[in-house]
């Protein structure tokens, strides 16, 4: 069964995408929202599979939502605006629904939902990795044998994972939620909902906008550890 979760500003919104949603089969609407706080509060108690979510809202966007989130569901993006649609899938949207919803669109986007639950739910644990061990990476004709202790983050891109590493990266066909259960928690940190990085690769750390911190890494690199997960990180780094 598909859980989802439908965020809109406007009642009759929500009502159409209900009534289109009742016709599919396997999917079930948990719940409703109409702006950013009640939608970040409902995703954490409901946890849903899948997010309809609209895009403008009076008290933010849709973007918002998800910046507010350390681990995001799977979502898809419904406006009025077509011009948002880079963004959107920038933010790793699985689809983007232009008002009014095509009912043949939002089956399709249903369909890509429950291809890509079902490609995580094979997605079987294997042994964690420790600092010392190698994997191998391949990323068209390039191929490396890399320690783990080598890779500085592990950046969401798309539907697979870029991992960097000495002065290279290679894309993976894997979820970052497979990859973290993989690696040592003592040394990969979610840093946010798209990024894993090694804390043993970090050079600086400052204070950022928004209680959170700015990670600059030995590469220069610099990554945004969101507010949420600024509490955990000072826990695990305190003396």
């Amino acid at each position: 069964m598909m859980r989802v979760l439908i965020v809109d500003d406007t009642r009759l919104a929500r009502q159409e995408l209900r009534t289109l949603l009742a016709v599919l089969p396997g999917v079930e609407c948990i719940g409703e929202a109409d702006d950013v706080p009640a939608a970040q509060q409902a995703i954490a108690k409901l946890r849903p599979d899948l997010v309809l979510l609209d895009i403008q809202m009076p008290s933010g966007t849709g973007f918002d939502v998800l910046d507010g989130l350390d681990s995001a569901p799977m979502v898809v993006f419904t406006t009025a605006y077509d011009h948002y649609a880079v963004r959107a899938f920038e933010a790793n949207a699985l689809d983007y629904l232009v008002k009014p919803v095509v009912p043949e669109r939002l089956a399709a986007a249903i369909a890509r939902a429950r291809e890509r639950q079902v490609a995580i739910a094979v997605e079987a644990p294997r042994e964690m990795l420790g600092p010392e061990d190698q994997v191998f990476l391949r990323d068209g004709e390039r191929c490396w044998f890399v320690a783990l202790h080598e890779i500085s983050r592990v950046v969401v891109d798309g539907n697979y994972a870029r991992v960097w590493f000495r002065e290279e990266k290679a894309m993976l066909a894997r979820s970052l939620s497979a990859l973290e259960a993989r690696l040592d928690p003592a040394m990969f940190f979610r840093a946010n909902r798209n990024t894993l990085v090694n804390l043993r690769m970090v050079k600086n750390i400052d204070l950022a906008v928004g209680d959170g911190y700015d990670l600059t890494l030995k590469d220069g690199s610099v990554i945004e550890v969101s507010r949420r997960q600024a509490r955990e990180l000072r826990e695990r780094l305190a003396l």
